[in-house]
């Protein structure tokens, strides 16, 4: 957070500042938020911080509800989205609400504000078949293809998010189980059952080119990278790229879009809502209801399909 230039607005903000700082901390130790999540809060509160420092504000019980809504109305006419301002005032709210509970000020100017309305879009989901012909699109030849098949083969098995592949230990998979230990988001764990395709494709990746590539060092990580050292997020989304260009499904693919995959076919072949919120470690099954929209959308695109009378034109 302390990135200001020295002066006396700096002086002016110390106290805002100081609660800035101690919110960030309390969600890095209590909640264990990700580093992406920290930085994330850190540039929300630097933009709110600089407004109330325009505004002549230096302490937080200064702050109330038309300053908040003023703020809010600044980051829509400086162009940030519904989305952007709807994360913003979040961590504006969090901010006010750990001051609140810190003692540091009385009220929260935040309490029932309501941010801005989203519009719910659907994950895109690709079809089982598609997903076929992105497995088998790897090139055998490829130096890096047991790899790479292990990668495509337990996100699509498992709904894994990026973090979590790129994270994923080498002792969280029980062989003898077919099953994954996961550690999510808030390092909440959760265990998820590992299909027979993806089960034999890591195991041929973790005795066969895996140990050729870390030599004598001992990564953690299940998945490396040529250098045998962790696989990073943007070498993920290469691999995954690679593949998609050459079964034509460049434009459809990401990592999070085999997630969706992984839930809607879930949903699609009679899985429970509340099964597939724990398979995907969503804190509130509302999360996981997106998919049932998705799988609304292929029960009704089915019936038009199929049904003669949905075909009739009239």
């Amino acid at each position: 957070m302390r990135t200001r230039r020295p002066g006396v607005a700096d002086h002016a903000a110390a106290e805002l500042l100081r609660v800035a700082d101690g919110f960030l901390l309390a969600i890095d130790v209590e909640r264990g938020a990700s580093l992406r999540t920290l930085e994330a809060y850190g540039a929300d509160l630097r933009r709110y911080l600089d407004f109330l420092e325009r505004k002549g504000l230096a302490h937080v019980g200064q702050v109330d509800r038309r300053v908040v809504l003023a703020f809010l109305q600044a980051c829509e006419a400086d162009g940030l989205g519904p989305r952007s301002r709807a994360r913003t005032l979040s961590s504006v709210r969090g901010f006010h609400r750990w001051a609140c509970e810190a003692g540091l000020a009385g009220d929260d100017p935040t309490d029932d504000l309501r941010g801005p309305r989203l519009p719910r879009s659907l994950p895109r989901a690709l079809r089982v078949e598609d997903i076929e012909r992105l497995i088998v699109a790897l090139d055998p030849a490829h130096r890096l293809f047991l790899r790479d098949r292990a990668i495509l083969e337990l996100m699509y098995s498992c709904g894994l998010r990026a973090s979590e592949l790129c994270n994923l230990p080498l002792i969280a998979i029980d062989f003898g189980e077919a099953w994954v230990r996961v550690r999510g988001k808030g390092d909440k764990e959760r265990i998820v059952p590992v299909g027979g395709p993806a089960l034999a494709a890591v195991e041929a990746w973790r005795d066969g080119l895996r140990p050729q590539l870390v030599g004598q060092r001992a990564p953690e990580e299940l998945i490396v990278n040529a250098r045998g050292t962790a696989l990073s997020r943007m070498g993920l989304w290469k691999i995954l790229r690679r593949a998609a260009v050459r079964c034509g499904l460049e434009d459809r693919i990401s990592p999070h879009v085999l997630r969706h995959c992984f839930a809607t076919h879930l949903l699609q072949g009679g899985a429970d809502l509340r099964a597939v919120q724990e398979l995907l470690g969503h804190a509130d099954v509302r999360t996981t209801q997106i998919y049932t929209k998705l799988d609304q959308q292929h029960l009704l695109r089915l019936h038009r399909e199929c049904h003669p009378r949905a075909r009739a034109s009239g």
